[in-house]
């Protein structure tokens, strides 16, 4: 196995141990599998377990670590950094609550990357090779899974038959033809957790969700951040008025952002590495230690032998209908592979659906999921559904409800009042289309609105939801009162007026 993960310290070896055993044997295959899974990220494990516990014949193929970015390269380590880094945030700004700080106070980055491997072991049982072989019925094969025929996936030598195949290979950082890039070396997700050392200087290229997480974080933790994007403003895809509060944020901690820009050349100094770009019409460069690479996702297909099995991709990647069914109709796709929601909690329920309509006849479709997803930023950005610029682009008419978090007494008594909750309802009705919270725990705010979408309920009838006070979440139901009071037209108030008027 190529190894990707360092260092090699007791966390690490534990971590090995749980999701890629040097030692492992692969089982002997089964005559004929309902599933074969390859890909062991959150949506293959998912569809492996979910499937094994309704009975069926499940191998799992895996080539690299159990458990994807998601627990290796991704979200764990990514959300662990991301609190140790809201710890030095907090420690600064004691001094505006009252709170004295002793002098010296210093940020350990080893210590920190530590805690990291810690934890990020002491997660991995769940996703572990024993757990899903010995314990939850799934044969696992380690090693490089490759179509054959219609009916067969080979994998270190051994033939493995399928009734229903599920590709769940996920993404890898896209790195941009840039001249002298290579050359200079530069970091991916899949290489940034394994830091010991504090990089002096950073460039992030890319102000993506992923992007602007590692920047600021990075930045807190004590380096210099140069944050670098194609786009005229950070977050692009997100709400405008979101995106601009986590910008301002940005440069008042220090982040260089240089926006509305194109990388030219990287060239080696005797000092460090310098970037080479264009912005408004004029080359400029500025020199760093390190280089980090955030610059979209490229889906993980070579190698499948797909064209053998007549299954269809494009740049995007796995090309599937609503029922996640690919070309092949005996061949499903499952997560970043084949979507775009690229977040592991659509990854699981694209796996249920798979599940559903690879072993019961379902026709489920992902267009059905209301799917909510948020950027772990301070403050946060969670999103659910169309923001004010999708429904322009599409010409959707809406009303919008913007309530910010200083009109909370929570937010105030938090010192967090930059944030806001808003509501997008259907012109002139009580539909919910869309809502886009920032807050520093937007990502937990964001739920209630989920569920309302979910289960069709309009905005009025969050303003009925009691809200413990005081917390931030009441935005939510004030967006709710200021839509309750729309209804309160001139007629309905002269008839109140009237009824009022025989008392």
């Amino acid at each position: 196995m190529e190894q990707l993960i360092y260092p090699l310290d007791e966390y690490n070896q534990e971590l090995v141990k749980n999701l890629h055993p040097d030692d492992w044997v692969n089982p002997t295959p089964q005559s004929r599998y309902n599933l074969v899974v390859i890909g062991a990220g959150p949506a293959g494990l998912i569809v492996a377990a979910g499937a094994a516990g309704l009975g069926a014949k499940v191998a799992l193929i895996e080539k690299h670590l159990m458990g994807g970015d998601c627990l290796n390269v991704g979200c764990v380590p990514s959300k662990c950094l991301i609190r140790a880094a809201r710890a030095v945030v907090d420690v600064y700004q004691a001094g505006k609550f009252g709170i004295g700080v002793p002098p010296g106070v210093t940020v350990d980055f080893a210590a920190v990357m530590q805690r990291m491997r810690r934890l990020r072991a002491q997660i991995s049982p769940h996703d572990s090779v024993d757990r899903y072989q010995n314990q939850l019925g799934v044969d696992v094969f380690l090693g490089t899974g490759q179509f054959q025929d219609q009916e067969t996936i080979t994998v270190a030598g051994q033939s493995l038959k399928f009734k229903k195949a599920v590709i769940a290979t996920g993404t890898r950082a896209f790195v941009p033809p840039v001249p002298g890039l290579k050359e200079a070396g530069y970091y991916t997700n899949e290489t940034i957790f394994n830091l010991t050392e504090r990089p002096g200087r950073l460039a992030v290229i890319g102000a993506g969700p992923i992007g602007c997480e590692l920047a600021q974080t990075f930045q807190r933790l004590g380096c210099q951040v140069t944050l670098l994007h194609k786009n005229a403003h950070i977050l692009d895809r997100e709400d405008a008025d979101a995106a601009a509060i986590v910008a301002k944020v940005f440069t008042q901690e220090g982040i260089k952002l240089v926006c509305g820009c194109s990388l030219e050349q990287v060239t080696a100094s005797p000092t460090g590495k310098v970037i080479h770009y264009q912005s408004q019409g004029q080359s400029q460069q500025f020199e760093v230690d390190e280089i980090l690479i955030s610059a979209g996702r490229v889906a993980n297909l070579e190698g499948l032998n797909l064209e053998s099995v007549g299954v269809k991709s494009d740049r995007q990647g796995l090309i599937v209908n609503d029922n996640l069914q690919t070309s092949n109709p005996r061949i499903y796709g499952a997560g970043d592979v084949c979507m775009a929601w690229k977040f592991t909690h659509a990854a699981d329920f694209a796996a249920r659906l798979v599940i559903q309509n690879t072993l019961f006849l379902g026709r489920k479709k992902l267009s059905s999921l209301v799917i909510p997803w948020a950027t772990y930023t301070d403050p946060e950005i969670a999103r659910v559904g169309l923001s004010e610029q999708s429904a322009q682009a599409r010409g959707i008419a809406v009303d919008v409800y913007k309530i910010s978090l200083a009109q909370t007494d929570r937010g105030i008594a938090d010192d967090e009042t930059t944030g806001f909750v808003k509501v997008l309802t259907a012109k002139g009705k009580d539909q919910i289309l869309g809502a886009t919270i920032v807050a520093r725990h937007a990502g937990d705010m964001i739920n209630e609105i989920t569920l309302a979408m979910n289960h069709k309920l309009g905005l009025g009838a969050i303003a009925y939801n009691i809200h413990p006070y005081p917390t931030q979440a009441e935005a939510i139901r004030k967006a709710g009162d200021a839509y309750n009071r729309t209804r309160l037209t001139p007629l309905v108030k002269n008839l109140f007026q009237w009824w009022l008027s025989w008392g």
